[in-house]
């Protein structure tokens, strides 16, 4: 036909031309777990931080020694602990904030603010504006109790050990005098301990939290969102961040997309995602005040292909192998640095071409706890690698190994993996499973 469109024919064309491209990038494949609203968030956090506060911190002072533990800070510049120890509603120190936890034994904790504004029921407020400055204040009350070892965060190993301030430290120094300055200890394991420790119901929430970042990667690697020939990886991360947007999520890095393919692919730009190509995706999200760390690979495939080639599978066999020998290897109270070693031993004697870099995983996304490995530290880490492994924390496993693959021309990949793990007395074991088969892009 040589007749003209109206105009709104036209405008009608090109909006469904941009829905329809809209929703190639944007679209959902499945469906994603619940996420609850910020008020249900707020419940269910507070509800779990008097539970950790009841519990868990009694426990961990004792276990490292501390009778008292103060924690000091300011707005902009919080202790890495603070918005741990405060309801979800706190979202940053104000002004100068001092909590202080005293053990009086006989299963009694303390919990006092020497702060200038209330924290609510978690803590008794012990400081009144106008009547004393904040620093004799706590003095007052740290003489009352009259500690044998005050914990304070400073430390050489861990950052979420160190978040006193040199200026601080001085005057906490000058409010105690010489005497009572004598009993500061560092307070960098029971900081550890407190971050890494996670309860029965943080552990099965988890699962949850965990299951929707998996949902997140499998939906991006399909072609509701990858063109062959079109998308690029920029594309596919870009759809990813839009995704933990519209979910209300956070997350704690920027996620990547990475591309392998044979040598002797045409093929040569390395951000157009093609037929034949191996992906890898490195993603995490923040909910609850938890965080997940995943690497995934997806293969796509080419045209008459049902399936990846079994060079490939088989790559991801041997990922997978080298992940049950890392976890073997976990027992309670055994040294990063020991895990890493013995882990790594087995799997050489196995043929495997590994390299391991697992981290803690919780409050923080590279959290608190033994660090066991580093890429570029194969041999050990000192100091967080010395660290020894407890029961009810969470691990990211994180390693990798190299394969050659047949069907590439004897061509050698890397399967880089990443799932998270729980270390429990009943053993270690996967939260919401692991990457067995990789995910096919048709």
């Amino acid at each position: 036909m040589n007749k003209k469109l109206s105009k709104p024919i036209i405008l009608g064309v090109i909006m469904a031309a941009f829905f329809a491209a809209f929703l190639s990038i944007f679209g959902q494949a499945g469906q994603t777990p619940a996420v609850l609203g910020l008020k249900e968030r707020a419940e269910v956090f507070d509800r779990w931080l008097k539970i950790r506060l009841e519990s868990v911190l009694p426990e961990i002072m004792r276990r490292e020694n501390i009778d008292m533990w103060v924690v000091i800070c300011r707005e902009y510049n919080e202790d890495p602990v603070y918005l741990t120890l405060v309801p979800y509603s706190s979202m940053s120190a104000r002004r100068l904030s001092i909590l202080v936890f005293y053990d009086k034994g006989k299963d009694s904790l303390e919990r006092l603010s020497v702060s200038r504004y209330g924290i609510g029921e978690y803590y008794r407020a012990m400081y009144e504006p106008g009547k004393a400055d904040q620093w004799e204040r706590l003095a007052q009350i740290i003489k009352e109790r009259n500690p044998k070892r005050i914990g304070i965060d400073e430390s050489d190993t861990f950052a979420f050990g160190d978040g006193l301030s040199a200026s601080h430290k001085a005057n906490l120094v000058k409010a105690l005098g010489p005497e009572l300055s004598k009993r500061l200890v560092s307070a960098e394991r029971l900081a550890v301990g407190w971050l890494e420790r996670r309860t029965p119901e943080e552990l099965e929430v988890y699962t949850h939290i965990v299951g929707i970042a998996h949902r997140i990667v499998a939906d991006a690697f399909t072609r509701n969102v990858i063109t062959p020939g079109v998308t690029t990886t920029n594309d596919v991360v870009w759809w990813m961040r839009e995704r933990v947007a519209e979910l209300k999520l956070g997350t704690w890095f920027q996620p990547s997309i990475s591309i392998q393919r044979p040598k002797s692919s045409p093929q040569k730009d390395g951000q157009v995602i093609h037929r034949g190509d191996l992906l890898h995706s490195d993603f995490g999200i923040t909910y609850l005040g938890l965080n997940t760390d995943n690497q995934e690979h997806a293969y796509v495939l080419r045209e008459g292909e049902e399936d990846a080639p079994q060079g490939l599978k088989a790559a991801l066999a041997h990922g997978n192998r080298l992940q049950d020998i890392l976890i073997g290897e976990f027992k309670d109270g055994r040294p990063g640095n020991e895990i890493l070693a013995a882990a790594l031993e087995k799997a050489k004697k196995e043929g495997l071409k590994p390299s391991i870099y697992t981290h803690p995983l919780g409050f923080h996304g590279h959290a608190a706890g033994p660090t066991i490995g580093l890429w570029d530290m194969q041999g050990g880490v000192p100091g967080s690698g010395d660290y020894q492994l407890y029961y009810d924390t969470v691990h990211s496993i994180e390693l990798n190994v190299r394969v050659t693959v047949p069907e590439w021309g004897n061509q050698e990949v890397q399967i880089a993996l990443e799932q998270d793990a729980v270390f429990a007395r009943a053993g270690t074991y996967f939260i919401d499973g692991r990457q067995t088969k990789l995910h096919l892009i048709k």
